[in-house]
């Protein structure tokens, strides 16, 4: 259990870092800045931070769902 919460707690860290700059780099590209470019990388950087999250979730479900199933060999 430990290590799960370890995962978990590490990609909401992580995740919410990468949020934060995402965030703050599409508001720079769409108020600030001139180049659209800027958005579209805030706009990357917040979709990445995303896919961050549900990949640690996924992980810990995983790890969750494998140490509930039977190991043993199925008798008929």
């Amino acid at each position: 259990m430990e290590s799960k919460l370890k995962i978990l707690n590490a990609t909401k860290s992580v995740g919410y870092t990468v949020l934060a700059i995402g965030m703050a780099i599409f508001l720079y590209g769409f108020f600030v800045s001139d180049y659209s470019a800027v958005t579209g990388i805030g706009i990357g950087t917040v979709m990445g931070a995303i896919f961050i999250f549900l990949i640690g979730v996924f992980f810990v479900i995983t790890e969750e769902m494998n140490e509930k199933t039977d190991k043993g060999i199925k008798v008929f």
